[in-house]
Order: structure tokens, then C-alpha cells, then sequence
């Protein structure tokens, strides 16, 4: 695995600077793997993965973040924040407009902030929760005054995190059904065209973009190609020009990544930090007794799973906090592989052997291939496992709306424990209708006060050592069964230039995007 790692960090430093000193070349097109098919483009109510990779081209935040998650301008040309940390200035870029003509300004970023995301996105709420408001004093400036100093919300504005959405669209409707919904309007590079469902979403570029001479490109198509072996070929017969990480299966990887004119990066995933986990419903039994939760982190081969599912990329979880974001440490209690163990814990519980349903994540063979070894491991221990089908909406269905037992996922970390992992944790974040919340059901007041006083420690030595307790208290619970750090290699043709600028990656690159030719 270090082999592996070395030569990926090799490559993608190679990848990232072989246009360096070229003058960037306007036109042509990049046909990029969109999968799955994302359920919808409206970034401020649905913040999947598959819908960041299309929707990152066409909304905007206020930042964007380098490889370190330094603030870099987005909507936002400048800010600066007080001496005393409460009060974020941000003065906006001039002459921006809306894909359909109409001027931006401030109001767009009050309306995004204090009501729209509001109502839509639990995440936002949590964040929000600090600020005690948000307020215009001119079309170009917008200030935030936090309740007390807060350091990570300077990285709480990207463009999925806080999306700026049109006011003049939205205002006064009911924002789920919204017909703008089907055809999104943003700010961003590249503006919706057109999608073809189940073939291909269209996006052309944004003539009146306010960067001078940006994008480069002049058409993104994302296509939808619902096999792995297929993405493969599509990639390889030159139907598709870049394979974003996920986009074919992991024991492809290697064979694809060595074909002619090819690179591969694993740069790009430094905001989100992907850590997988399977959900575990603390509402019901048997999932209510913390001792079978443990039980089933002991009878979990994750080692199997990283070498022989992933292909060694990645690492295994230890805990809450992915290994990239800041403020991790590996921390006990941990669970290695352990059938006896968790016999032990089972037979202590009196577990009645009632079968457990799990939902795979509905991403592809790899997803199918690691529910089927799950269902192995816990079956080898005890716990009868069924494991039940479902698509992409059904499955954010259900796990909105918590009609499960255990389910697959993985979440992004978004910089901070104190914007990406607290809010699957605290009590306050137990809500239906969405699945990236507390969707577990776990609440422990000791885990709340842990977490809210780590937020807004400072400088980072108290910080750390408030997350350390919370991380050794939310493992000896096991509200969620952790998995792996998750590792997504971005493949593509090695005439793309400047593919990854950002923390983000593909999902808010490509502006910066050009072929050389």
C-alpha cells in the first residue's frame, strides 16, 4: 500500500504541473462519467456527490479553497475578518449576473443564508446556529456577525456548503417544487443546457462569466453509464475524456490508469475527506444496545475490505474524524477484527438472532460487492444479515425519513470537525429529510457539550484536546460503524490542463480547464 501511495502522489504531482508555462487555449469540449445519475441539480436542496460533480459548474460560493483549504475568491473578491473574530466582511465581485440575465448582489447572499438554506439543508442550520446575523450594507458588501468567535466558519463557504441561489427565482415559492428546479440557474462558468435522462446532462459556457476570458471550454457533457465495465470501455474508446474518482470499479483501476495518454491524481479531495460508515438505527433493537453495535464493528474485516474491495486505496477508519481532517487522532477504544468478541457481546445482550436488514449504497459492484462481505463477517459472528435493492432516490428516501436498520454511506468531512462530522452526531442535528444529518438517532448530552465547546476553542492545542475526548466517547458508543478513509484517483486524458485547482476538485475545477493542444 505505501508502493501504491507513493507512485499515486508521483503521478498526480506529474498530472497537475505538466502544463505548467502554457498559455491556456480556449475551446473544445470534456465529456466526463457522471455516477450515478444524480437525482437533481439543485444545489441548495440536494447536496449528493453526484449532483456536487455537475451543480459545482453551475452555483457558486462565496470561496473556494486551495489544496491547504486557504479562502480563495468565488463570488466573494475580498473579505476580511475583526481583530475580535465576530465580525466576517465579505465585498462581492462586480458585474456577476444570473444565468438568465438578471443582476447579483447582496440580497442573493441574505436570501441564500437566512432563508433558503435555512429551510433546506440542515448542515447550514448548524452552522447559522453561530451567527447571530447577516446583514447588506450596500449591493456589493455582506457581513456576518458571529455570537462568538468561531475560526472554522471561514471554510464554511464553499460552494456546496453555502450555495448562492437567485432570490428573484425562488422568493415567495415553494423551493421543492420550483420549476428552476429542472433547469438550474446559477452563477458559475457554465450554464445548464439541456439533459437527456439516462444518457447525458449538457452544460455550455457561460459567455458572460465575470472572469475575463473563463472558462476555456465551451461544453461539459456528464455522461450517465450505469455498468462499471462499461465506463471502462467508454473511457478507453474515447466516448469519455476524464473518469472521476468512483467512476469505474476499484480493481480497474490499475489497468485503466496505464493507458496511453493517461493521468491519474488523487488531488482534489482535500475539503471533503470521504469517510464511508454504515448507519446504524439507535432507535430500534437490536441497534438500540451499544454492545451489539460493537459487535458489529468487530465482526467487520475492514482490512478486507481496503485491500481487496478498494484496492489499497485508502485507509481504515478509525474513528469519526477521517485521518486528513484536521484535529484527528487515533484514539481508543478501537475495534480490529474480533469474531470472539463479539460472540461475547451478543451472548451478554442475550441477542435473539433476529435477522438485520442492510441497504447497500446504490454507487456500483464495489458498493454490492462490500454489503455482500458485511453480510459474511456479521454472519460468521451471529447476525443474520438481508440485504435489500433500491436506486439512488429510494435510497435517499428511506434514509431521510429513517426506515432502515443498517445502511452504506460516506460523508464528507467539508474541512472542520465543527462543519463536517459534529452534525452526525449531535442531538440537535435528529430531524427527517435529509440523509447527511444524525440520521442514526444517537444523542448523548456529554457527546453535545463535547463538540459545541471544540467549535469555538481556541487557539488549536484546546481545540485538540476537546476533540480527542469526543472522538474516545463517540467510539465507545458506536453510533455509526466506521469503514474507511475513502480514496477516489481521478483518471483522465493527459491533454487536460489544469483539471484540480481547488480543494474541491472536478466540482468546482474546471473553469480553470483547458486541452492542449
Amino acid at each position: 500500500m505505501k508502493l501504491r501511495h507513493l507512485l499515486l502522489v508521483a503521478l498526480s504531482s506529474l498530472a497537475l504541473s505538466h502544463g505548467a508555462g502554457a498559455q491556456p487555449v480556449p475551446g473544445g469540449r470534456a465529456n466526463l462519467i457522471v455516477q450515478p445519475e444524480p437525482p437533481s441539480l439543485m444545489l441548495g436542496l440536494v447536496t449528493n456527490a453526484p449532483t456536487q460533480l455537475v451543480a459545482g459548474q453551475i452555483y457558486e460560493g462565496l470561496l473556494r479553497y486551495d489544496d491547504k483549504l486557504k479562502p480563495m475568491p468565488s463570488l466573494a473578491k475580498s473579505w476580511e475578518i475583526s481583530p475580535d473574530g465576530l465580525t466576517y466582511t465579505f465585498k462581492l465581485q462586480e458585474g456577476v449576473t444570473w444565468h438568465d440575465g438578471k443582476p447579483f448582489s447582496s440580497a442573493d447572499v441574505l436570501f441564500s443564508a437566512k432563508d433558503f438554506l435555512m429551510k433546506a439543508q440542515p448542515r447550514h442550520r448548524n452552522t447559522m446556529s453561530r451567527i447571530a446575523d447577516v446583514t447588506a450594507p450596500d449591493a456589493s458588501t455582506v457581513v456576518f456577525t458571529l455570537k462568538e468567535p468561531f475560526e472554522p466558519l471561514i471554510r464554511g463557504f464553499a460552494f456546496w456548503t453555502m450555495p448562492i441561489v437567485p432570490k428573484h427565482i425562488y422568493e415567495g415559492t415553494d423551493y421543492q417544487t420550483n420549476p428552476a428546479n429542472e433547469r438550474p440557474i446559477g452563477t458559475g462558468p457554465f450554464k445548464f443546457e439541456s439533459w437527456s435522462k439516462g444518457s447525458n446532462i449538457h452544460l455550455v459556457k457561460n459567455e458572460a462569466y465575470y472572469i475575463k476570458g473563463k472558462p476555456y471550454l465551451q461544453d461539459l457533457y456528464y455522461h450517465v453509464i450505469p455498468d462499471g465495465a462499461a465506463r471502462a470501455v467508454a473511457y478507453e474508446t474515447g466516448k469519455v475524456d476524464v473518469l472521476p474518482g468512483g467512476s469505474i470499479e476499484n480493481f480497474d483501476v490499475p489497468r485503466v490508469s496505464k493507458l496511453k495518454n493517461t493521468c491519474i491524481t488523487d488531488k482534489g479531495r482535500e475539503f471533503d475527506s470521504p469517510l464511508s460508515f454504515m448507519w446504524l438505527n439507535n432507535r430500534k433493537a437490536p441497534f438500540s444496545d451499544k454492545r451489539f453495535r460493537q459487535a458489529v464493528m468487530y465482526a467487520m474485516d475492514r482490512q478486507f475490505a481496503l485491500d481487496v474491495l478498494w484496492n489499497g486505496i485508502g485507509k481504515v477508519s478509525t474513528g469519526p474524524i477521517a485521518g486528513t481532517t484536521p484535529f484527528y487522532s487515533k484514539v481508543q477504544p478501537q475495534y480490529p477484527r474480533d469474531v470472539k468478541k463479539a460472540k461475547a457481546l451478543l451472548a451478554e445482550m442475550k441477542y435473539d438472532g433476529k435477522p438485520v436488514k442492510l441497504l447497500p449504497l446504490p454507487y456500483g459492484e464495489t458498493w454490492q460487492r462490500w454489503a455482500e462481505a458485511v453480510k459474511q463477517n456479521l454472519a460468521e459472528a451471529g447476525i443474520p444479515v438481508e440485504i435489500e435493492a433500491t436506486d439512488v432516490a429510494g435510497w435517499n428516501r428511506r434514509l431521510s425519513d429513517w426506515e432502515y436498520d443498517m445502511a452504506f454511506t460516506f460523508l464528507f468531512q467539508n474541512g472542520d470537525p465543527a462543519l463536517g462530522v459534529e452534525r452526525n452526531y449531535i442531538s440537535s442535528q435528529i430531524s427527517k429529510g435529509s440523509p447527511w444529518n444524525n440520521v442514526e438517532g444517537y444523542s448523548n448530552p456529554e457527546v453535545d457539550k463535547l463538540f459545541a465547546a471544540a467549535a469555538v476553542a481556541s487557539p488549536a492545542a484546546p481545540r485538540q484536546a476537546l476533540y480527542d475526548k469526543v472522538q474516545s466517547l463517540v467510539q465507545e458508543d458506536v453510533p455509526v460503524a466506521w469503514l474507511l478513509d475513502l480514496g477516489f484517483p481521478t483518471i483522465y486524458r493527459c491533454d487536460f490542463q489544469d483539471l484540480v485547482t481547488t480543494a474541491n476538485g472536478l466540482n468546482d475545477s474546471l473553469r480553470d480547464t483547458w486541452i492542449k493542444r
